[in-house]
């Protein structure tokens, strides 16, 4: 018999808080009382802006995501916790990337660690569907998911291109960030046709 989702959700929130904590303390407070001391922390702080927004999409996601699931299996537990590893992962690689001023390892890195958590939340949606079956809320939600696999092409892409031009990497790390800015609305468009 399958769990509600109530605890994994609380579980999934509080992991994720910790997440955006760890990166915020990352960000040193420098010696110095002028402009010029602030100078060195510019990648750091564009570093933390990006995979804040990022850590948004995805706890947001994450949280219309569950509320289409009638009953938690171990498959969805385990995949779960499987994305949860990779997003506690992104503090780590944020902040090597913004130490290290958008070097191409670090940014290769980031995307490397990008592309693993939008991975794992594809594995995750796909383990709620088998669960929840192919006429689920979330099957109609989603549909062949063309958001989410172009999403994970994109950060291929951008991991190549790191040893390439690592502007180009970050400019298609920012650009996925801006496709899933906007709260992605197919799941609530489905629960208010039905309960229409």
């Amino acid at each position: 018999m399958g769990l509600g989702t109530n605890r994994m959700e609380a579980f999934s929130d509080g992991v994720i808080a910790i997440i955006i904590t760890i990166m915020v303390l990352e960000i040193k407070v420098p010696h110095g009382v002028d402009f010029a001391t602030l100078q060195p922390l510019i990648p750091v702080f564009f570093s933390y802006v990006l995979s804040f927004v990022y850590i948004g999409i995805y706890w947001n996601n994450h949280h219309h995501l569950l509320h289409t699931v009638k009953s938690v299996t171990a498959p969805i537990l385990w995949t779960n916790l499987h994305l949860l590893f990779w997003l506690s992962l992104v503090p780590f690689s944020t902040g090597w990337m913004g130490e290290n001023h958008f070097e191409a390892v670090p940014v290769f890195l980031y995307g490397l660690t990008l592309f693993a958590t939008a991975l794992a939340y594809w594995i995750l949606q796909n383990t709620i569907i088998r669960s929840q079956g192919q006429h689920s809320i979330l099957k109609k939600a989603v549909g062949r998911d063309l958001k989410g696999m172009a999403s994970l092409i994109l950060y291929a892409s951008a991991i190549g291109l790191a040893f390439v031009d690592t502007w180009i990497s970050l400019a298609i790390y920012v650009g996925v960030a801006l496709l899933w800015l906007i709260p992605d609305r197919r799941i609530e468009k489905i629960f208010g046709s039905a309960s229409a």
